[in-house]
């Protein structure tokens, strides 16, 4: 897929759909972003089982598959807000009708497990938001910097996002197709119609609650299949919320390091991206720039000039 098409800016009045895809959540989370949401002056509709609760998951396969297909459908949502990650995207890929959406496309914005989503619509040649979820949008408000920062995406703006100097960093400016998301996600996904491509592109990852070892065998994974070595660039976020591993003899950013020793590429490590307060949104699918330097890094995302068109 060459050619990637933009959604049209959203704008004061538009009609911003709540769906939950993956785990159920609190209701009183999707009360006070809604709230926030509709103060702002967008229209707030919700799946009928956004607040459902089924185990884990936000109501049955059946039924979050309903809601997002609603979402995607209905021609009066322009934004489609995944209201938390967790697990059960990967359920809904298969059965997912994207037939209507793409005469149509909006913004589709998650990150976590949202990551199956991204890979999608990606798949399908529409970008999408790699961007904080209702819980920091309810906690922080839409002054937050990455709520606003994602809310400006979503209204015409573009990526401009940095990191500091790394000592793990290679330094190097590379353009490609910016992909990726959670890494156990995309690991998840390897071999499977909604797989990465290395070839041109700029992948970003990040993850929470895994061990190194677990993170080591992950990326072996895209290594021994031969994606490390075509990616253009490889941007690392946050790696959280895991127990310590001396067994590895190296860090999680080191074992990464190691790994990516002999491909050329640019590598940047600590980009404010992940399960952290400071989440920066990425436009999934897009044709951006990284540019590492001994001073730090940088990756940036233009929208193209015309809204609903290709950025080819």
């Amino acid at each position: 897929m060459n050619e990637y098409i933009w959604p049209a800016p959203l704008k004061a009045g538009d009609r911003v759909a709540i769906v939950s895809p993956s785990g159920c959540i609190d209701p009183g989370i999707i009360d006070s972003a809604a709230a926030l949401l509709r103060g702002a002056g967008y229209e707030v509709v919700e799946g009928r089982h956004a607040r459902s609760s089924h185990g884990r998951f936000a109501g049955t396969r059946a039924e979050r598959l309903g809601d997002l297909q609603w979402a995607l459908d209905d021609a009066t949502v322009r934004a489609v807000l995944c209201s938390r990650g967790g697990y059960g995207a990967v359920q809904l890929l298969d059965g997912i009708d994207l037939g209507p959406f793409m005469l149509r496309p909006k913004w589709v914005s998650g990150y976590s497990d949202i990551t199956a989503i991204h890979a999608l619509l990606q798949r399908h040649g529409c970008v999408s938001l790699h961007a904080p979820m209702l819980k920091h949008m309810a906690e922080r408000g839409l002054d937050d910097p990455c709520v606003a920062h994602m809310l400006d995406v979503m209204c015409g703006g573009g990526c401009d996002i940095t990191a500091p100097a790394h000592p793990l960093n290679r330094a190097g400016r590379a353009e490609g197709r910016v992909r990726g998301g959670n890494l156990s996600v995309l690991a998840g996904l390897r071999g499977t119609p909604y797989d990465i491509g290395g070839e041109g592109t700029i992948l970003f990852v990040e993850d929470v609650g895994e061990r190194p070892y677990r993170i080591d065998r992950m990326m072996w994974g895209l290594k021994l299949s031969g994606v490390l070595g075509r990616l253009a660039g490889l941007v690392v976020g946050q790696v959280t919320g895991y127990e310590d591993d001396r067994s590895m003899c190296r860090d999680t950013y080191g074992l990464i390091a190691d790994m990516m020793e002999g491909t050329g590429c640019p590598v940047a490590f600590g980009f404010p991206v992940g399960h952290v307060a400071h989440n920066e949104p990425v436009v999934c699918g897009a044709r951006g720039t990284l540019e590492v330097t001994p001073h730090g890094a940088r990756l940036t995302i233009r929208r193209p000039q015309r809204a609903g068109t290709a950025d080819d």
